[in-house]
């Protein structure tokens, strides 16, 4: 009786791998709107956390955000659900993580640049940003001049690590520029004195202050002629499409002004 059992269990457990061996694993599809899709009913976002007010983590450990926001009335025009995979931004960046199929589209306050460009299809512009010198509250600096001699933090990769650089540069400025792996870091370094001041975007600035009061300030800000983009892989212009629309009507019916009031603060007159 034994061995029968034994038998029959050792049957019923080849017969399951069996199953599963036939399983057919998920390799996307194409929406009713023809947009293809590396997962069937979703839209896969890459980003890097954190960086809010775009995107970041709330208390019960859900992304939220800006860009988040946006991304969610895409897939609601392509009848799925966002789902986000957090991923260093270099990947990002270079079009590693679209090529690969680790996503999508990447929503990361993504600035576009013609290097960029070479590798990635970006949307049309959603958001004008605005480069920001923070330092601890109280100190007197208000200019890049003021930093000779001392450390300047950075997030590495960005586009405010290279117009810092080439400021440094074109001005013959001896600072030391401090590059930190993301924005979190960077953060924590001007907090605790490891720099001077740091630079990154405004807005980005705003939302930390508005968390931590009277810890940091903006000093100056830099007006580089930015804006950001989301981005496809190269020649996926069915979703690039379908970016466009949704974003575009949200700026018609006052979604984007609401999401805008919502996440980032007043929008600018223009």
């Amino acid at each position: 009786m034994l061995g029968r059992t034994r038998k029959a269990a050792l049957l019923a457990a080849a017969m399951t791998l069996a199953i599963a061996g036939c399983a057919k694993e998920d390799t996307g599809g194409t929406t009713a709107t023809g947009v293809p899709l590396i997962k069937t009913g979703a839209l896969t976002t890459c980003t890097h956390l954190p960086y809010a007010p775009f995107q970041s983590k709330d208390t019960a450990g859900k992304v939220v955000g800006f860009d988040v926001a946006l991304i969610d009335l895409v897939a609601t025009k392509l009848g799925v659900t966002q789902e986000i995979v957090d991923t260093p931004f270099e990947g990002i960046k270079s079009g590693a993580d679209l090529n690969s199929g680790k996503c999508d589209v990447a929503a990361a306050g993504m600035t576009i640049t013609d290097e960029r460009k070479k590798v990635l299809d970006f949307s049309d512009p959603y958001f004008d940003a605005t480069q920001a010198l923070a330092v601890v509250a109280g100190k007197p600096v208000k200019t890049l001049e003021e930093l000779v001699g001392k450390r300047l933090g950075v997030q590495g990769g960005t586009t405010g690590e290279d117009y810092i650089k080439a400021q440094v540069a074109e001005k013959k400025l001896d600072i030391e520029v401090v590059s930190f792996k993301d924005l979190a870091a960077l953060q924590q370094a001007l907090a605790t004195n490891q720099v001077e001041a740091a630079v990154n975007d405004l807005p980005v600035w705003n939302e930390y202050i508005k968390a931590n009061p009277g810890k940091v300030a903006v000093a100056a800000g830099f007006d580089t002629g930015e804006q950001y983009g989301f981005a496809v892989k190269k020649g996926n212009s069915a979703l690039l499409k379908a970016v466009n629309e949704a974003i575009g009507a949200a700026k018609s019916d006052g979604t984007y002004d609401k999401l805008y009031a919502t996440w980032i603060g007043d929008k600018p007159a223009t």
